[in-house]
Order: structure tokens, then sequence, then C-alpha cells
């Protein structure tokens, strides 16, 4: 039984992985041609972005709350008293390179990545995407060249935005727990350098790349009225998050630990 169903299962990974590259190559080749499609791209800039910052604020500030505590729990009890006023590099390390672009791309893979696909699935149920093949508009161009863009402007710019708060917040709560104030910048500003912050920031361009593509792509192969819409969504938040994941450990070896190379 095993046996047998294995084949299927393989070849829809490679079928969809197919699609995916097909509608990315797609994209790109739609990315220069006139008109752009400025309004839409504005909007999504907005709906991405803006609209992004109360739920990437939250998220931030209790990451760098938890990493925070668990930093300074950790320095005082396994070395000693007055040992958490170094933890400062490692704190803004760890939020800048790797726990913020994370938590970022995970919250905008549910928050945006399936709301593209329930809008984009819902045009396709009600024609809408057929419409635009009758009025001679290209769905790639119209729809998914926009949304790809905005995303790629717009998630390193969220992730920027959650170091600032995830560290003031991590900051903040080692203040509240009597840690010396300036041996723990004077150490942050010492070890942490520009390229550390953009290492985050190019992991989510990447994401956003990702996020919006996917999307997109479950959006415009939707099929089966609103239950159609509900699966393709939760597969692209599903999908998405699992991608980030896997992504995250992939660019974090390709990209080099500081430009002294």
């Amino acid at each position: 039984m095993s046996s047998s169903s294995s084949p299927p299962a393989i070849l829809r990974f490679f079928e969809q992985a197919g699609e995916l590259g097909i509608l990315f190559i797609q994209t790109l080749k739609n990315l220069l041609r006139k008109p752009r499609e400025k309004r839409i791209f504005i909007q999504q800039m907005d709906e991405i972005g803006v609209r992004s910052l109360p739920v990437v604020a939250i998220t931030a500030a209790f990451g760098g709350l938890v990493f925070g505590f668990q930093t300074y729990t950790g320095f005082y009890e396994f070395i000693g008293s007055g040992s958490e006023a170094y933890s400062g590099a490692i704190i803004t390390l760890g939020l800048t390179k790797e726990l913020i672009p994370i938590l970022v791309g995970l919250m905008i893979s549910g928050r945006v990545g399936s709301a593209m696909a329930a809008e984009i699935g819902t045009m396709k149920i009600t024609e809408q995407v057929d419409a635009l093949f009758s009025l001679g508009a290209d769905p790639i161009r119209y729809l998914v060249v926009p949304r790809t863009l905005a995303a790629l402007v717009m998630l390193p710019a969220l992730i920027l935005f959650g170091d600032i708060i995830g560290i003031i917040c991590a900051f903040a709560f080692n203040l509240l727990m009597g840690v010396n104030a300036y041996i723990y910048m004077k150490n942050t500003l010492l070890y942490v350098e520009v390229w550390d912050v953009v290492t985050g920031m190019i992991k989510g361009g990447v994401y956003g790349v990702v996020i919006a593509q996917i999307g997109c792509w479950q959006g415009l192969k939707t099929q089966g009225g609103a239950e159609g819409v509900g699966r393709a969504t939760t597969r692209t938040m599903v999908i998405a998050a699992i991608l980030v994941l896997i992504l995250n450990f992939f660019i974090s070896k390709a990209l080099p630990g500081d430009l002294n190379i």
C-alpha cells in the first residue's frame, strides 16, 4: 500500500514545485514590463507593511523580553552575579540575525500570505481572473508582480522595525533587573556590526518573495468555491511557514558572519 501511494505523492510534489517555479519565472519576466500597476503596488505596501506594524510590534516586544529574560537568567545562574551586563551583544545578535526575522516571517506568512491566497482565490472562483484574460490583461502582471514587489520591499523594513522594538524591550528588562547599563551598551556596540542587522533584512527580502509567490500561486489555483478558498489559505500559511524555517537555516549558512573575509 505504501509503495503504491508514494509515487503519486512524489510526482505531486514535483508538479507543485514546477508550478511555483513557472510562476516565479513569469513574475521575473513581467517585472520590468510596462504599464506598471503602481496603484496596486502602493496599496499592497500599505497592506503588507503599515497594517502589519501592530502585530510585528507585539511579537518583537515579547520576543525581545523573553530572549532578554532567558539570557539574563543563564548568565546569572551559570556564570555569576554581575555577568549579566555582558549579555547585550548576545541578545542583540540573536534578535537581529535569527529571532526577529523568523518571528516576523512566520507572522507575515500567516497574516499576509493567507490574505493574498484568499483574495486571489475569491477572484478565481468568481471568474474575475478569467475576466482579466478576456480584457487582454495579464493576471501575473496585474496580481502577482505588485504583491511580490511590495513584500520584497516591506519585509526587510518590518524586520528592521522589529529589531528596534525587540532590542529596546530586552534592554529595558535588563535595566529593570539592575544590570549595569554602561557595560551593557558598551559591549553591544563593541561586538554588534551593521552587517548583523543587514543579514536579517536580507532574510526578510527572501521571505517576502517566497510568501507572496506562495500566496499568489495558491490563490490562482483555487477551485471548489468557498471551501477551496479555505484550503488555499491554510496551505499557504503552512507551506510559507515551513519554507521560512528551512530558508532561515540555508541563508544563515550561506551568508558570511561578517564582511571581514
